[in-house]
């Protein structure tokens, strides 16, 4: 009897050894450049250059053009505009596990927007997640990252936001069902995963990678999106931009990991798809990469995107199997190829094949290139079908096109393209379903 008990003690206690340590590692996450070593510092004692604010390049222009060059920065046009909508109005969904959250007005109307806010209850909401009523914000507004942000840069942006045209316009309610809605629940994640302090540069790094480092981090919070989710919905930096997804279509891993990350990318290659949205034998930015390339990342100086480069260059390596050793060179033959999907072969050739080639190498321009290209080589073919659904860039604009096929297919012919594109030009083939079209279409 005493040793029955004395083994569930036992049990008991490594029961709970495990939860604790399971909690610790869900809580205790590192920080965004605990990679990188040295000794990180206040902006106040840093020995050099500071990495906040705008670059050499705008030293001398007004307040406003930097606060607008800030906002660029930052990408708050592509969250805070809705598909068709006013610019900063708000109103864009956000379809989450748990429910459907609206983004709100940032323009200066004082009834529906941020003209009533004072400087105060907006370094607040952008810091620490609060609204102006108290109100606990959700991290699907980035605050996390943008704590980093220097009060002098959220106070440009503030400036910058205050001169456009204001646009009444109510914010629309929360769609989330309880207890996601409960938003004082966010105070507890605040308290584990905010950092809730401003960018602190790594004295032995240089100038421009701290520069890098601030527009990644903070500004443009690319981990938002390429870095992976723990349950409690932080960023997994154990797995620093390893991969994630936004809006249902997959941010891949941004990593220097060789084979499934950017490791083998030029530094040329970045810097020209950041810039343009596009790297020859990468691929073409689409979904919300693509518009942050058009909205902000293409609006930076080349000196900021050059530092942006050196600091992701330095992030480690983070090898995910999702993403696969690319497929080498397509069959030029139409006959060639997969011979199991008819109707995708069908779609392909009346649809695609005229500017992407049966090769895949493109017809026209490089940018119509799908082999060697990340989407094209991942098995869950979730961004291909994504793209032939919702198109890519628009032809008023710069850069690459597609039109979408949205109305022009049916659910089942959209899965059968996809996975006769990633059968055709891909590592693996895809095995995407009607129902999973079905649901694409819904976000």
């Amino acid at each position: 009897m005493i040793a029955r008990r004395r083994n569930w003690l036992i049990l008991g206690a490594a029961v709970l050894l495990f939860v604790a340590v399971a909690t610790w590692r869900l809580a205790l996450l590192p920080g965004p450049l605990a990679f990188a070593g040295g000794t990180q510092v206040d902006l106040t004692d840093y020995r050099g250059p500071s990495p906040a604010g705008v670059p050499a390049e705008l030293a001398n222009a007004d307040p406003i053009a930097k606060g607008q060059y800030l906002t660029q920065a930052a990408d708050c046009a592509a969250c805070h505009t809705a598909k068709g909508g006013k610019p900063f109005a708000g109103g864009r969904p956000f379809k989450l596990p748990f429910g459907t959250i609206y983004t709100p007005n940032i323009t200066p109307d004082r009834e529906t927007g941020i003209g009533a806010w004072t400087d105060a209850e907006f370094l607040r909401a952008v810091h620490k997640g609060i609204g102006r009523g108290g109100e606990r914000l959700y991290p699907a507004f980035p605050y996390a990252s943008y704590t980093l942000l220097t009060d002098d840069d959220v106070l440009a942006i503030r400036r910058y936001l205050s001169t456009i045209s204001p646009v009444r316009q109510a914010n629309k309610p929360l769609g989330f069902s309880f207890p996601f809605n409960q938003r004082w629940l966010m105070t507890f994640w605040s308290a584990f995963f905010n950092p809730g302090h401003r960018f602190r540069p790594v004295q032995e790094r240089s100038a421009q990678w701290n520069r890098g480092a601030y527009l990644v981090e903070a500004a443009e919070h690319c981990g938002e999106c390429h870095t992976p989710r723990t349950i409690m919905q932080a960023m997994n930096t154990r797995q620093k931009f390893a991969g994630g997804q936004a809006e249902g279509w997959n941010a891949y891993n941004i990593s220097s990991d060789r084979l499934s990350g950017i490791g083998a990318w030029s530094a040329q290659d970045l810097a020209q798809y950041l810039a343009k949205g596009h790297a020859p034998g990468h691929g073409v930015a689409s979904g919300p990469m693509g518009e942050a390339v058009e909205l902000s990342t293409s609006k930076l100086t080349p000196s900021d995107i050059a530092a942006m480069v050196t600091y992701l260059q330095s992030v480690p390596a983070v090898h995910t199997k999702a993403s696969p050793r690319m497929a080498g060179p397509a069959p030029t033959l139409a006959s060639a190829g997969p011979t199991n999907n008819p109707v995708g072969k069908r779609i392909f050739e009346g649809a695609c094949a005229s500017c992407h080639a049966w090769n895949g190498r493109g017809a026209i321009t490089a940018e119509q290139q799908l082999t060697g290209n990340r989407a094209v080589n991942d098995a869950t073919a979730a961004n291909v079908a994504m793209m032939i659904l919702n198109g890519i860039g628009s032809p008023e604009h710069q850069g690459a096109f597609m039109p979408s096929f949205r109305a022009s297919y049916s659910d089942a012919e959209i899965a059968a393209a996809a996975n006769y594109v990633t059968a055709r030009f891909g590592a693996k083939p895809s095995r995407v379903t009607a129902e999973d079209v079905r649901k694409m279409r819904a976000q």
